[in-house]
């Protein structure tokens, strides 16, 4: 299986486990019982500072809703339909791997604003409750979330968690869940060290050009 094809299955595995059927039909037959080790959306930052030769830092644009990240490889985007808070929409996960770090930042139109707040809350909820399942706990606070050009909403923000792989091995994730008018965010990392540098690289990326 493709790198991209597999990351996008460990997220919708994620997804399924926390969203009720956000899933269903779009991935029949996945193991409920995957737990939510990559934590909605999976991106990570292992070793290295932002400035080494490892990350290679290139724009990237999410698609029709004005929002643009950086990531540090060339990443693969893979689009489902899915079922999210109670709505069919495209879901988008543009995910790539730099130096044993998986880095990713997943998208949706929700279409109608009245399903954005439960959106947010899904995919909030899926991270900090299913990463490493029981096991998992809060991590210090990150610093709070800045989107230029992401519309206000008392949802968003950026989190912390330390969990656990399916394999148990011990990892940390910061994520942030934001929106810009009906379309929902979620840039994760996720990896066995978080190199600071990097994660405010990758978190300080996400803007919306004016």
């Amino acid at each position: 299986m493709p790198p991209s094809r597999a990351i996008f299955r460990t997220l919708c595995q994620a997804l399924r486990g926390a969203i009720r059927g956000a899933l269903h039909g779009a991935l029949h037959g996945v193991n409920r019982s995957t737990t939510a080790a990559a934590a909605v959306v999976l991106t990570a930052a292992l070793g290295g500072a932002a400035c080494s030769p490892t990350f290679d830092w290139r724009e990237v644009r999410a698609d029709a809703s004005g929002m643009q990240a950086l990531l540090p490889c060339r990443p693969s985007p893979q689009t489902r339909r899915v079922r999210l808070a109670q709505a069919e929409v495209a879901l988008t996960l543009v995910a790539c791997r730099a130096g044993d770090v998986t880095w990713a930042l997943a998208y949706a139109d929700m279409e109608d604003p009245a399903r954005v707040a439960a959106a947010l809350a899904a995919l909030r909820e899926a991270a900090q409750k299913n990463f490493g399942g029981a096991g998992a706990s809060r991590a210090p606070t990150p610093p709070p979330l800045k989107v230029p050009g992401a519309t206000p909403n008392p949802g968003a923000g950026r989190f912390a968690v330390d969990g656990s792989l399916p394999d148990g091995q011990p990892v940390h994730a910061q994520y942030a869940v934001f929106t810009r008018g009906t379309w929902v965010f979620q840039a994760t990392c996720v990896g066995a060290a978080l190199p600071a540098e990097a994660v405010e690289t990758f978190f300080d990326g996400l803007r919306a050009p004016t």
